[in-house]
């Protein structure tokens, strides 16, 4: 995520936080390598000017150059002014309350992700307790409304779409649409517009008369982060023709430049509401302007770590992982379930990027990311028995594995070292029950 932007600015903040004293000349030489670090990620030019001046204008005065600790100061400085650029709070979703209908109005241009957003979204909503309807009325683009209906057959969201339709009938699906939500107790209704490869008079015209049909409280804008100071380009024009409400930012895992996420709040004044992280369902995260400067400069984000662990990990199994660990019960089909659970997190980078101190410090193209696929296809290869007791795994069977897995017996044999080793380590924190407690406290009480 962001990963360029986040290496000079890592690096920035390693040079600068460690200083004993701070001067003019520091000041300038290092905000003149973030305007150029901006530049670079393709942040809008007056939104560089500004960012700079008022950096530049604060670090200057007494808060910096008298300071106890001023290169830590200097740091929270920009900090605090990445956190302005991105909207300085977390902002969500105004819907009403469950006894009454609420209306989100999703727009976008084609390409942008907008059928994988909704159904990402309907997703959360329904996790958070709400009942949401998707409604397709994208007629234009081939396949949309088959590929929103096994979206939302994938997530059990109900999809209402009608066979047939043309572009001409995007008005009266929306309100049958709707309709059919208040029949059937659908307290939010996810509307997926059709977008076009540019922004043409006859797209927007057909949004203003859905927009008018359907009374959104939300009107969305899904925008590829890829593009840049163009997604702020787009937000403009969206905005001053139906007037968004925020903005859902898609491909945010890619090598974005950042361009984007910086200058939309500034030059739109609309929020980001969601980040779209990966390819998953899950990969979708509310936008937190704190945390994400907080990766942006390295300084990791345990806070949304600890909330995907909390969102992934299953209590009730934690406590029986915990009591099998106490009485050294701790088996291969054990092991393949943490594998399942570190997958449902998200990438390992993405995870990677969360931890202070490794953000923008590894080379991602040297990670194995098949290495987990492998190990967990070895465990998979073997027979039930072979999994409760890996003592029983010789010669002649780690052979048998290491053909059913597409692997070696080497790679068997490691795994199997790793799995003695691992259980070791469990044995071991299971007895420190005191450190043991104080993780779990760390972890919000997962224990």
């Amino acid at each position: 995520m962001l990963e360029k932007i986040t290496n000079t600015f890592g690096d920035i903040v390693r040079t600068v936080s460690g200083k004993s004293t701070i001067t003019e000349k520091n000041i300038e030489e290092t905000v003149e390598k973030i305007k150029m670090a901006l530049l670079e990620a393709d942040v809008n030019l007056r939104v560089v000017r500004r960012f700079v001046n008022a950096t530049v204008e604060e670090a200057k005065g007494e808060k910096v150059l008298r300071a106890v600790d001023p290169g830590q100061q200097f740091v929270k400085i920009i900090y605090d002014r990445i956190v302005k650029l991105l909207g300085d709070t977390k902002v969500d979703l105004q819907l009403k309350g469950p006894d009454t209908q609420s209306v989100i109005l999703l727009l976008g241009l084609q390409g942008a992700g907008k059928t994988t957003a909704a159904h990402k979204l309907a997703a959360r909503l329904a996790k958070n307790g709400r009942k949401p309807l998707l409604v397709a009325c994208d007629l234009v683009r081939p396949a949309a409304v088959e590929q929103l209906k096994q979206l939302g057959e994938k997530i059990n969201v109900p999809v209402y779409a009608e066979d047939g339709a043309t572009s001409a009938d995007a008005v009266r699906v929306a309100k049958n649409g709707l309709s059919y939500a208040k029949k059937n107790g659908f307290d939010t209704v996810i509307v997926d517009t059709a977008g076009r490869l540019q922004i043409d008079e006859a797209m927007m015209q057909e949004l203003v008369d859905v927009k008018k049909a359907v009374d959104p409280i939300e009107t969305v804008l899904v925008a590829d982060a890829m593009t840049g100071q163009n997604a702020v380009d787009i937000a403009k024009s969206f905005d001053e023709q139906l007037g968004l409400t925020g903005v859902i930012l898609t491909k945010f895992d890619s090598d974005a430049r950042g361009g984007a996420a910086l200058s939309l709040k500034s030059i739109t004044n609309k929020p980001i509401l969601f980040i779209g992280t990966g390819e998953k369902t899950e990969d979708f995260e509310p936008f937190h302007p704190e945390r994400i400067a907080s990766r942006i400069l390295g300084m990791g984000d345990i806070v949304s770590l600890v909330e995907k662990a909390k969102e992934t990990v299953d209590i009730e199994n934690a406590k029986k992982l915990e009591k099998k660990m106490a009485r050294n019960e701790f088996t291969l089909d054990d092991m393949l379930e943490q594998f399942e659970q570190v997958n449902k997190m998200g990438s390992v980078s993405s995870i990677m990027e969360m931890i202070p101190g490794l953000a923008g410090q590894i080379d991602e193209s040297k990670l194995n990311f098949d290495g987990m696929k492998r190990q967990k296809a070895i465990i998979q290869a073997m027979t039930k028995k072979e999994r409760a007791n890996h003592l029983i795994i010789g010669p002649s069977r780690r052979k048998r594995i290491a053909k059913g897995s597409g692997t070696s017996v080497a790679e068997v044999n490691k795994l199997i070292k790793q799995f003695e080793k691992t259980k070791l380590t469990m044995k071991k924190l299971a007895k420190n029950k005191g450190l043991q407690a104080k993780l779990m406290q760390q972890f919000g009480g997962l224990g």
